[in-house]
């Protein structure tokens, strides 16, 4: 099989902030992927860099009494040293905010502009008179025009779900200095990505994409692409338009090149070949992972800034789901809003590098870190499984055979079983079913407890005679091990380094070619991973709780939704008789592709039909729906919401995602029934 050229990107984070452990998700995701790569030998490049560029940048250096550039180098040393000590080992760590990323934006965008690709025209938009700046919808408050509530943003209501242009606001104000914005003309530059309509029709359906991301994209296409407004007045941190003075490229124009721009400094760095990668022709592969979030910018501009420069396009996207903690967004009242440097302060990083191995498939599904099923998973499989191997046959060998292993591979079909094992492991890992590899590498690691527990070293230790049995014995237990560690390596590379020392052999490359070790010497054994400590959990989550009575400075340059604090309480018998649950049958299920999680469902309740906005669509797809019966509130107040009025609420259970179940009453039951 020929090397495979690959070079693969994680989505760059933002350089306002530290790093979370939803942010983990991806980069340790791309880390297996790269690590399974160059353990089959293949020549693969792990580039990524920090996403520099923004108002969001300039303000907080500002609040600070630093320039923008000390900020970004200060977040920039965090950032690597929080990657660093989870293993995620970047071939090159880099910054938007630098002179390849300088070259490179601007040439993309003087090839644009050349091909007719990009136009300028006069926009009206808010304006602070106190900080002399454009405010982006985004910095901008003020009162919903549809609801009323107050301290919304320029973009849409949180209360009510309504969007809107800043301007409807009422009494809006600049969410930096609370003066009244004044509306000012300003020539902004375009890209005009309709340009690449038909481009882009090609390229998402070329299977370049997931299935549900390229269903997802057809949606926005059908719904026609507009122009892309690529640039910001001054101030802003960033680079300044080449033929456009005081005129800066907007962040996510220079961003994605930030890509390119990281690779181009491990070039020449190396002295590797750019071109090899980035020209139009190129058969060198291309894979960028980021978060199902931005996929816009990623699947549909990046594409089509790259094709308009006459770049090569990516060969994949693989984008993946959110994060959440005990089954809710992370929180950081519940302080389940971890960082990663909070983690580390407490946990060994290669207990989560694990478990999100062990939750993550090729899809964009949403992953969820259960602490009880984290410290079950990883004392189960990785303590009780997989070292238990090593420490339960390293005694026998280290105090009665001079920690030299046996001369015979006793079982020697059994050890082919673990090595012929490989291609579907390694196929696994190649199509980033890393929880279906996690499976059968536990799998294996059974077989090899269940060969120990079936010879019983402890008693032949006992018995006269016995002593080349013992020694096969315990010399095939670590043998499996061995081929264990390979398979796992690309998860746990720092407790297999570890163990290959224990072992006294070169670091390893994937396991098909492996053969026993026979009469070879091993050190002493050293515990490899110590088992989870609950306290230690207890320990984090106290440690990322916010009170949320503080007010933080941050939020004047960084506008968020508001936060409540929940308060549980009970209620009488007179307040749930007060609910009217009625079943009802569902007479249409509708998808709605401006919304990730919801589905649109007319119901009817026996009197009435009503319209509901149901938060199935991970669990159920509408088809399914239809016809069925279901239990509905229906007298709870309707909501307006930015995709029309609720009518009521569908009851359903389940920790979420897939595990979503519509509560369906007896079949005998008819529409319009009341629940009491």
């Amino acid at each position: 099989m020929s090397t495979r050229k690959i070079l693969v990107t994680s989505a760059l984070p933002y350089a306002n902030g530290p790093i979370h452990i939803g942010h983990l998700v991806e980069y340790i995701q791309t880390d297996i992927w790269v690590r399974f790569q160059k353990q089959r030998g293949n020549l693969c490049y792990y580039v990524c860099a920090d996403d520099t560029h923004g108002t969001p940048i300039m303000l907080r250096a500002d609040m600070e009494g630093i320039t923008p550039e000390a900020l970004i180098s200060k977040v920039s040393k965090e950032h690597q040293a929080d990657f660093d000590e989870f293993g995620v080992a970047f071939d090159n760590y880099h910054s938007t905010h630098s002179e390849e990323n300088k070259t490179l934006s601007s040439l993309i965008y003087e090839r644009l502009r050349d091909a007719g690709h990009i136009n300028s025209r006069t926009i009206t938009q808010g304006y602070d008179p106190v900080k002399k700046m454009f405010l982006s919808d985004r910095f901008i408050k003020g009162d919903c025009p549809k609801c009323g509530a107050v301290e919304q943003y320029g973009d849409g209501c949180e209360v009510c779900g309504s969007t809107y242009s800043p301007t409807d606001l009422k009494n809006a104000v600049s969410a930096i200095s609370g003066a009244k914005p004044v509306p000012k003309d300003s020539v902004h530059y375009f890209f005009n990505l309709e340009n690449f309509n038909d481009m882009l029709r090609d390229w998402t359906t070329a299977g370049h994409l997931q299935p549900e991301i390229s269903n997802k994209l057809a949606e926005w296409l059908d719904g026609g692409l507009k122009q892309w407004d690529i640039s910001r007045d001054a101030p802003y941190f960033g680079f300044e338009i080449p033929d456009a003075p005081g005129k800066y490229f907007y962040v996510w124009l220079d961003a994605p090149i930030g890509y390119m721009a990281s690779f181009k400094n491990l070039c020449d760095k190396q002295g590797l070949d750019f071109d090899e990668f980035w020209r139009k022709d190129s058969e060198a592969e291309l894979y960028h992972f980021i978060g199902k979030d931005i996929i816009y910018f990623h699947a549909l501009f990046w594409p089509a800034m790259l094709s308009g420069a006459q770049f090569r396009t990516p060969s994949a996207i693989f984008a993946h789901g959110f994060l959440t903690v005990n089954g809710e967004k992370m929180s950081k009242s519940r302080g389940t809003f971890i960082k990663a440097r909070t983690y580390l302060d407490h946990l060994n990083p290669e207990y989560l590098r694990y478990y999100f191995a062990a939750k993550l498939s090729a899809g964009v599904d949403d992953i969820d870190l259960n602490f009880d099923d984290f410290s079950q998973r990883v004392n189960s499989d990785l303590v009780g499984k997989v070292v238990n191997i090593a420490s339960r046959c390293s005694g026998f060998i280290s105090k009665r055979f001079a920690n030299r292993l046996s001369e015979n591979c006793s079982e020697p079909e059994l050890f082919a079983d673990f090595v012929n094992a490989n291609p579907t492991i390694a196929e696994l890992y190649e199509t980033r079913e890393f929880a279906k590899a996690m499976r059968e590498i536990m799998a294996l690691a059974d077989k090899a407890n269940a060969y120990i527990d079936d010879k019983k070293p402890w008693l032949l230790a006992k018995e006269e005679g016995k002593d080349q049995e013992l020694h096969d014995v315990c010399s095939m237990g670590l043998n499996l091990f061995r081929v264990l560690t390979a398979y796992l390596k690309p998860v746990l590379p720092t407790l297999v380094k570890e163990a290959e020392q224990f072992l006294a052999i070169e670091s390893q490359l994937w396991v098909a070619d492996m053969q026993p070790l026979k009469g070879h010497s091993i050190n002493e054994f050293k515990p490899l991973m110590t088992r989870v400590e609950a306290d230690k959990i207890a320990a984090i989550i106290d440690a990322s709780k916010e009170n949320l009575e503080k007010t933080s400075d941050k939020s004047k340059i960084e506008p968020k939704a508001k936060q409540f604090e929940e308060i549980a309480h009970t209620i009488q018998i007179d307040d749930f008789a007060k609910l009217d649950l009625r079943i009802a049958k569902i007479i249409k299920a509708e998808s709605m592709p401006e919304a990730d999680k919801l589905l649109k469902l007319t119901v009817d309740i026996g009197d009435e039909t009503r319209t509901v906005f149901a938060g199935i669509k991970s669990a159920y797809k509408p088809e399914d729906l239809e016809g069925r019966l279901t239990l509905v509130l229906a007298n709870l107040a309707p909501r307006k919401m930015k995709f029309g009025l609720s009518e009521g609420m569908v009851l359903a259970a389940g920790p979420g995602g897939k595990d979503i179940f519509v509560l369906s009453p007896d079949e005998g039951a008819i529409a319009g029934m009341r629940v009491k």
